[in-house]
């Protein structure tokens, strides 16, 4: 159940015009005086340039992955190149435990929510917070709540309105109060240039796990981590796993605060696609790879051609997860990661542990 202002909101009933259940009450929630107010708010507010010489502990997520961390061991959480996707937080408010998750598709969003709430004590009579942020409007406002909008014309409405719409939809069937305090999508992260180009205004955020604070935020390579180029990998290799389907990815176990990747595998074929994506221009690859093209981030090229640089020199997967193992990665005194051994691989003398960090 959803609640703003500390009170239920009501859902509302679908129309013709809008054949999502959730769209309706989205709509009516982007009209609220309350959260449009914080809105406009978290409009001024100065995005946060983040970067591992920060000197604190962190974890960022990235498309379709989730992390719930314990404030007691981490300071931050957060995530970025957000266009169409949705970064979504949910914090116990009284043990501070926080989840967060970058959302890429309507489908995952039942599940996802499972598997970010399991670690959440969801039976405090308090209530969860929520925030949302990402999915700017990519389709005209005619489109973008229907109203206009047919059944036969599903295929206009864009990528930004049926997640949002599906979110919205389950918090509010659940049993679990979710306190909606920041809803940063569609109009209120869209900006239009002269030409009447959308493009977001904020693509992520970051989580100040003690506080609960939220912030606009972005990311460089060096905060991107750990096991960037791998984990990026993994999140186009999944969608070809059916055992993954309708899921995000759990990378970061919260209670040994560490990065366990779990292994995948790519074929001949998807290395030969990343062959041929390599040689196109710029412009192809944005238009090829990006719902969004315009409104990607200035490294979204070459964040591409670094995967499928990695794939063209390790095309055999087993290279990476040699005997199927995950790639697990420790904390280091700086709050940075350093990548493990894993316990098969530690020489006889070792204190035995479940994996042991190298420099």
């Amino acid at each position: 159940m959803i609640f703003v202002d500390g009170a239920p909101f009501p859902a509302r009933s679908s129309s013709f015009s809008s054949p999502s259940p959730g769209r309706d009450t989205l709509l009516a929630l982007m009209e609220h005086p309350t959260l449009v107010s914080v809105a406009h708010a978290f409009k001024s507010t100065r995005e946060t340039k983040f970067s591992a010489s920060a000197q604190k502990k962190w974890v960022y997520v990235f498309q379709r992955e989730y992390a719930t961390v314990d404030p007691a061991r981490v300071d931050f959480v957060g995530t970025d190149e957000a266009t169409t996707c949705v970064g979504l937080v949910i914090r116990n408010r009284k043990s501070g435990m926080t989840s967060i998750a970058h959302m890429d598709f309507p489908q995952s969003v039942e599940n996802g929510l499972n598997e970010m709430l399991s670690l959440l004590d969801c039976k405090d009579e308090s209530g969860l917070d929520v925030h949302l942020l990402g999915a700017f409007e990519d389709v005209s406002t005619e489109h973008a709540y229907g109203s206009q909008l047919s059944e036969s014309s599903a295929q206009s409405d864009g990528y930004s309105v049926p997640i949002c719409a599906k979110i919205v939809e389950t918090l509010q069937n659940r049993q679990e109060k979710f306190h909606i305090h920041t809803l940063f999508v569609l109009a209120h992260n869209t900006r239009r240039d002269s030409q009447e180009n959308s493009y977001p205004i904020f693509n992520g955020l970051l989580v100040e796990t003690n506080s609960g604070s939220i912030t606009p935020a972005s990311f460089d390579k060096s905060s991107r981590c750990p096991d960037e180029i791998v984990r990026r990998i993994r999140v186009s290799a999944s969608f070809k796993d059916p055992s993954l389907r309708e899921k995000l990815l759990e990378t970061y176990d919260t209670q040994t605060d560490r990065f366990m990747i779990a292994p995948c595998s790519w074929s001949g074929h998807y290395v030969r696609i990343a062959s041929v994506l390599q040689e196109l221009s710029d412009a192809e690859i944005l238009h090829s790879c990006s719902t969004s093209p315009s409104a990607e981030g200035p490294d979204f090229v070459d964040n591409g051609r670094r995967q499928w640089d990695y794939l063209i020199k390790h095309p055999d997967w087993r290279e990476t997860f040699p005997r199927r193992q995950p790639r697990v990665f420790g904390r280091t005194d700086d709050g940075g990661w350093k990548m493990c051994l894993p316990l098969q691989d530690i020489p006889q003398g070792y204190v035995h542990q479940k994996a042991l960090c190298i420099g």
